[in-house]
């Protein structure tokens, strides 16, 4: 959701006759400066940009691939110089995830938010030669408008779970089967949150769910528990030092058995609030300045990728949609996580 969270301050200044707003401001976040940037979406002048996904070319990093939302167009893929390489038409295409199949077929999902009565998933296949998508299937989730969205492998057993989070706060989880010439899904909701979520990801090592709550915070679901609802529990709260509302996109960078980084998009003043897993540990907070590339503003969503992404990325990429990229329509920034690490750690 675009936009700043705001503080009306006349009535508690006494001030009669109408209200003003200011911004809220978090605690300080350090600088950080993109590498490159995507060629802009295609719908000028709308908010459409909105949230990205990495597959890491294993044999060759700098090969790895960017696959975006224009909310009101479809899907763009990129390579890492922010070049356009193919677009997938499909207006009302929301968040978007990624997983790589058991066979080694990268299956793309998008939520799918065109019938505003019902969420829906659009699955494809992405080609790493190409670039291109190719569409595999359009899944009903249930009641809602689609949202947000993340996928969720078991390593135990190879089973593909996709998790919706569509406006009215209900939690999904579809069960995906690939076997055979048809991709099918089973859903079933499985919790709920009070208010409108949409950042979605899951820590596969732990079996955790994240999902952020725009005005409330960051909540962890117990992806095994027999009662999934019950298990959540509000890991970071919406409290104007870490995040300022909304809570936007999330990303996770994990490290050994269950430690790393998970990033949430902190919306309402442009930064981007950094938790230790996996007790979610505030470690700091950054933004992206301006520099050979522009800045980010009001971002929606977020990806981060370990690994390394060639010279440019040796330890991770992060990217970020850019809210406000006059005079050029929305885009995509690409930051080298090694940088981001850095300059927390000298902050």
């Amino acid at each position: 959701m675009p936009g700043t969270f705001k503080l009306f301050v006349l009535a508690s200044l006494g001030i009669a006759g109408g209200c003003a707003s200011i911004p809220i401001q978090g605690d300080p976040a350090v600088p950080v400066f993109a590498k490159a940037e995507t060629v802009p979406v295609g719908t000028a002048a709308e908010d459409a940009a909105d949230d990205p996904a990495i597959w890491r070319n294993p044999e060759n990093p700098e090969k790895s691939l960017i696959v975006a939302t224009d909310k009101k167009a479809g899907l763009h893929v990129y390579d890492l110089q922010g070049r356009q390489l193919s677009f997938f038409d499909g207006a009302g295409l929301n968040n978007v995830d990624l997983a790589e199949l058991g066979d080694g077929r990268i299956l793309v999902a998008a939520s799918d938010r065109s019938d505003i009565a019902t969420a829906h998933i659009l699955l494809a296949f992405l080609d790493p030669a190409t670039g291109s998508l190719s569409q595999a299937a359009r899944l009903s989730v249930g009641p809602g408008e689609g949202y947000g969205i993340c996928f969720g492998k078991d390593e135990r057993d190879g089973s593909l779970s996709i998790f919706s989070a569509p406006k009215n706060g209900v939690i999904y989880r579809t069960v995906v089967n690939t076997s055979g010439g048809q991709i099918a899904g089973r859903t079933q909701a499985v919790a709920r949150v009070a208010s409108q979520p949409e950042g979605c990801v899951v820590d596969e090592r732990t079996r955790t769910l994240y999902i952020g709550e725009e005005v409330t915070g960051i909540w962890a679901f117990d992806m095994d528990s027999a009662d999934m609802d019950a298990s959540k529990r509000l890991v970071a709260r919406v409290d104007n030092r870490m995040l300022v509302a909304d809570v936007e996109g999330l990303a996770i960078y994990p490290q050994g058995e269950d430690g790393g980084m998970l990033v949430a998009s902190s919306q309402g003043d442009n930064t981007y609030a950094v938790y230790e897993l996996p007790e979610m540990a505030p470690v700091g907070r950054f933004r992206i300045a301006a520099g050979t590339f522009g800045s980010t503003e009001e971002t929606d969503g977020i990806e981060l990728a370990s690994g390394s992404f060639g010279s440019l990325y040796p330890g991770g990429l992060f990217v970020a949609q850019d809210g406000a990229n006059e005079p050029e329509a929305q885009n995509f920034k690409l930051v080298s996580w090694e940088d981001v690490m850095e300059a927390l750690a000298g902050e």
